[in-house]
This record gives structure tokens, C-alpha cells and sequence, in this order.
């Protein structure tokens, strides 16, 4: 499958938000699925001249990403998150659609539901301690760093994430009436079966709940998840 056709032919766009400190590699197995229909935004502090300041705050973040989407003119595209950016992808339909730019769908990955989310207050005391969070929830993140330094840098952007995660405010009730697909990992430590079905309540629109083999983020590698996934997205009305 190369690009995710909506009904009338014209490749619906996912727009695909990575998790704490990824830089969106989670998502190649997705984008090799979608091809040119998929594109990464780029979170305020990974690129560019401002790399390494993270933004001021979660609301900016948001801001940044619905700037970007906005730019590029989509029509009704499919936000994409995984754990962290699952809330930023779901905050920024929210204010799209408040804005007057409806989605074709929200796909959550790796998270509770918004009502359920605790950042643990450890995780987000010290490069320390956020580099013990992330090696606990994602083994491999760390391990295949290709350097040192980019080790550093992963453990530093997770713990900047962790940091603006915590002024997260899930928004106001009603915006968003578009289908909802949340998914987890059948061995992830941060969510549970439970703990994704709340996110039915953000939409007023059909919610879809799958489990798939895998953890935290490999499930995203699963192929049953990526041919589940990339199905459903070119099913979208």
C-alpha cells in the first residue's frame, strides 16, 4: 500500500505526532505504509535554529503544530499521536476545530485516556531520572541511539516533553465529532484496556479500540497494527 485514498481519490493526509523525545522514528513502519500521504510535525525545539529550547508550554506546542497543519492547507486531515503526542495531536484537533478546519479522524497510540494522564513527578525531576523513565517504558529508544550524544539528546527532549505534558489541560468538551481510534500494546506499562476506552468521551463521533502484540512503542512496529492501522485510514470517509 503506497497512499491512504479517501473515497473521491485524493490521498487523505495523516499528520503524525511523535512521542517524549522521539523525533518520529516510531513511525516509519506507518509512513512506509502511507507513503507521500503521511508528513511528521516538527515540535518547537527539535529543529532549527531554536533546537534544545523547548517551547514555553504545552498550549504553545499545540499552537506550533496547528500553525504548521494550517499552513500546508489539508483537507480533513488524520492526526496521528503516539503517548506524548497523542495529546498534543488530540489538543490540536480541538483547537482546529474550534478554528473552523475539521479532521478526518484522530488516532491515538500509547495513551490514557486525557482524564486518566499522570506524569510522574519523578520522571520529570532530572536528566537522570528522565533517562530511567525512558529506558523503563521504552527499552529500546536508548539502546538504539546511534551515539552518545544523540542518547543525551533523547533523554533531554523526553524530559523537556514530561515537563510541558504536565500543563496538558484536556480541552473543553464538544469540538470534535470525528472518529477516534486508540490503540495500545498488549505489555504496555503506561496504559491498559481500561485506561483507552475514556477516550471514547472526546468525540461525539464513532470511537475504535484495538489491541495489538507489542509494548509501549514497538507495537507500532507490529504488523498487524500497521496493516490494521493503515486500512482504517484509507477507509475514512
Amino acid at each position: 500500500m503506497t497512499d491512504a485514498p479517501a473515497p473521491d481519490g485524493v490521498p487523505r493526509v495523516t499528520v503524525l505526532f511523535p512521542g517524549a523525545g522521539s523525533f518520529g522514528r516510531e513511525f516509519q513502519p506507518l509512513t512506509a505504509a502511507l507513503g507521500r500521504a503521511a508528513w511528521t510535525v516538527r515540535y518547537p525545539g527539535r529543529y532549527g535554529r531554536d533546537f534544545g529550547v523547548p517551547a514555553p508550554s504545552f498550549d504553545a506546542v499545540v499552537r506550533s503544530c496547528a500553525e504548521q497543519i494550517g499552513r500546508r492547507n489539508h483537507e480533513r486531515p488524520v492526526l496521528c499521536g503516539h503517548s506524548y503526542g497523542a495529546y498534543v495531536a488530540y489538543a490540536t484537533a480541538a483547537r482546529l476545530a474550534r478554528a473552523g478546519t475539521s479532521v478526518a479522524a484522530l488516532v491515538v497510540s500509547g495513551a490514557r485516556a486525557p482524564e486518566l494522564l499522570e506524569v510522574p513527578e519523578k520522571a520529570a525531576a532530572s536528566h537522570a531520572d528522565a533517562a530511567v523513565y525512558l529506558d523503563d517504558v521504552d527499552p529500546v529508544a536508548l539502546a538504539d541511539a546511534p551515539s552518545d550524544e544523540w542518547r543525551e539528546i533523547l533523554v533531554d527532549t523526553t524530559l523537556q516533553d514530561l515537563r510541558l505534558l504536565a500543563g496538558f489541560a484536556p480541552p473543553p468538551p464538544g469540538p470534535l465529532t470525528c472518529p477516534v481510534l486508540a490503540l495500545r500494546g498488549t505489555s504496555d506499562p503506561l496504559t491498559s484496556d481500561l485506561a483507552l476506552t475514556p477516550w471514547r468521551d472526546v468525540t461525539s463521533g464513532p470511537f475504535t479500540q484495538r489491541t495489538f502484540p507489542g509494548g509501549h512503542t514497538d507495537v507500532l512496529h507490529s504488523p498487524p497494527c500497521t496493516t490494521w492501522l493503515s486500512g482504517a485510514l484509507g477507509e475514512l470517509p
